[in-house]
């Protein structure tokens, strides 16, 4: 089926396909959020109003069930940052688009009623169906609902009460390869954006439908090949397959920047209760409906995802991963995985980025609407959320809001969004691209934790987060995982012959980080055409100043240095 943009009207209730402009042609996954953007939709626009557009893009590489590169990229502007954003997430959706032969979908306009809607696609167009029984339900009884009136082989993505009621916080979740709605692009309001399309969930139904045809076929499936064993061979593959993302807490920890209390310290005194591998042995140890290796996506060779269970045996969430044992463990002082886990599902059932909240969470236990360490606590003020109180919706708007309204000083954003589970201080390249990185905060635009280097040295740091900038950036825009880097780094012209077997494309030997540097060129532009500066790409002050305990370094990478990454 020939690729070509579905256009979506919320107002008219129409769905559309046009040709493929060629200036979009050779681009995907994030670096396509911005060219559309920039060639549609005025940067000043408010978000949420009826200009905004919402933006469904999958990567290059997706439709083959390539290990790892079949993840999704939403977009829009950001009712968190103002600015350029895209959250990916895995899980069936973007494989399921490309088998409609969606390159990309547009959402435009504004509803011209106070009903809710789902939005079917299939191959023979789109339609909206009513979706009143649906309004007010977390995404765990969603799901369901919609599974059984479309049947079990469609994709979905939708929001939670979050996105319903248009909080920053708010994600759009989508299925993973067992049903569960798990997989979230989370980061900077994108399920508001689509609450404010008044569209409860998009369900995607390949019926009768196929993988795209290959330009290339051998050409491709060698580099599939070559890809596929190298990733097998590297042994972050293994680590990540036995202990998920939570291996990093202890290494995160060891160079003192675990966000602890409101990121007032780098070392939690009770990292390892925490640790991946206490979540593994414990997994192990209950049995049950718990499980310490699980895939998100079809096809995935690392599978760093989890179960995780309670003593009972029964699931608790899926997956519990380390930004949220970051963000709702350390950084809220709560030592016990059971709790991370219950917070979790919370989190997840209302749709929301579990990064932003973990970091409002810290910064309300700052201003004692909590105590550190009160896992019961937490959950009294994510329920809160869940109720929409006015505590509750200052809480779902972010960490910005929580520390402007309680006066807070010590708040963790970048460009109004959270600062993810590795204090800028310690780790200072991380910290270049939290300040520089036109999405806000945000490790997977660059994280440097793994470079071999001094990390509380702050010379070279700004040219380590720039190739780490340029490397996501590409990944992203391919519809890779962070983690299919490993096998992609040490299997040579992969890239390049992946795409020229799928396109007929000559990508060249630098493909990736061509494309890296076209995706954060385009998204600068559209942040400068909403008002951004060079103000802007700034870590906060007090992290200029106050000492992070135990180095007690402070984040004095020079100011030139950043200004000088994209210049």
């Amino acid at each position: 089926m020939e690729q070509a943009v579905w256009r979506v009207d919320v107002n008219q209730q129409t769905v559309t396909t046009e040709p493929v402009p060629a200036g979009w042609q050779r681009l995907g996954g994030r670096g396509l959020i911005p060219r559309i953007l920039l060639d549609e939709m005025p940067a000043t626009c408010d978000p949420l109003g009826p200009l905004s557009k919402l933006l469904f893009t999958p990567g290059l590489l997706v439709g083959h069930m390539l290990s790892s590169c079949d993840r999704l990229s939403v977009g829009g502007k950001s009712p968190l940052t103002g600015g350029i954003k895209e959250a990916n997430a895995g899980g069936t959706t973007a494989l399921k688009m490309v088998q409609l032969g969606i390159k990309a979908m547009i959402v435009q306009g504004a509803p011209s009623g106070d009903d809710w809607w789902v939005l079917h696609l299939s191959q023979h167009g789109g339609r909206f169906d009513p979706a009143g029984d649906l309004v007010g339900l977390g995404v765990y009884e969603a799901a369901p609902r919609l599974l059984a009136r479309y049947g079990d082989k469609v994709a979905i993505a939708l929001i939670g009460p979050a996105g319903e009621m248009q909080l920053s916080a708010a994600g759009i979740q989508n299925l993973d390869k067992d049903k569960e709605p798990s997989r979230i692009a989370a980061r900077g309001g994108l399920g508001a954006v689509m609450g404010s399309k008044r569209l409860k969930a998009i369900v995607v139904d390949p019926a009768g439908t196929s993988a795209p045809e290959l330009f290339d076929k051998s050409l491709y499936l060698d580099a599939k090949k070559r890809y596929t064993k190298a990733l097998l061979a590297h042994p972050q593959t293994t680590t990540y397959a036995e202990y998920g993302t939570a291996a990093i807490a202890m290494m995160c920890d060891g160079f003192g920047a675990l966000p602890t209390r409101n990121f007032s310290a780098g070392h939690f005194e009770a990292v390892e209760q925490i640790s991946g591998e206490t979540m593994r042995d414990t997994i192990l140890a209950r049995g049950g409906e718990g499980d310490p290796t699980h895939a998100c996506m079809p096809g995935c060779v690392i599978r760093c995802s989890n179960c995780y269970a309670g003593s009972d045996g029964k699931k608790i969430s899926s997956p519990l991963e380390y930004e949220t044992i970051g963000l709702m463990g350390s950084n809220l002082g709560i030592d016990n995985l059971d709790d991370v886990a219950r917070i979790n599902r919370e989190i997840n059932d209302l749709g929301m980025d579990t990064i932003e909240i973990g970091a409002a969470l810290g910064v309300a236990a700052e201003a004692e609407l909590m105590q550190f360490g009160d896992g019961a606590g937490a959950l009294r003020l994510v329920a809160e959320i869940r109720q929409g109180t006015p505590l509750g919706r200052i809480l779902g708007h972010g960490a910005g809001m929580v520390g402007k309204v309680f006066g807070v000083r010590r708040v963790p954003v970048v460009k109004n969004q959270a600062i993810s589970a590795y204090d800028p201080r310690a780790i200072k390249g991380t910290g270049v691209t939290y300040a520089t990185s036109p999405q806000g905060a945000d490790h997977t635009a660059g994280l440097t934790i793994r470079a071999k280097v001094d990390h509380l040295d702050p010379a070279g740091q700004a040219a380590l987060s720039k190739t780490a900038q340029l490397n996501m950036a590409g990944y992203d825009t391919l519809g890779a995982c962070i983690f299919g880097g490993f096998g992609f780094a040490t299997a040579p012209g992969a890239i390049r012959d992946l795409l020229r077997g799928q396109y007929g494309w000559d990508a060249g030997e630098n493909a990736l980080q061509d494309l890296g540097r076209e995706t954060l060129a385009l998204e600068r532009e559209f942040n400068r055409a909403a008002g951004f500066t060079a103000a802007d790409d700034r870590l906060p002050e007090w992290m200029t100043q106050e000492p992070l305990p135990p180095t007690q370094a402070v984040f004095d990478v020079p100011a030139e240095d950043l200004d000088g990454v994209f210049a």
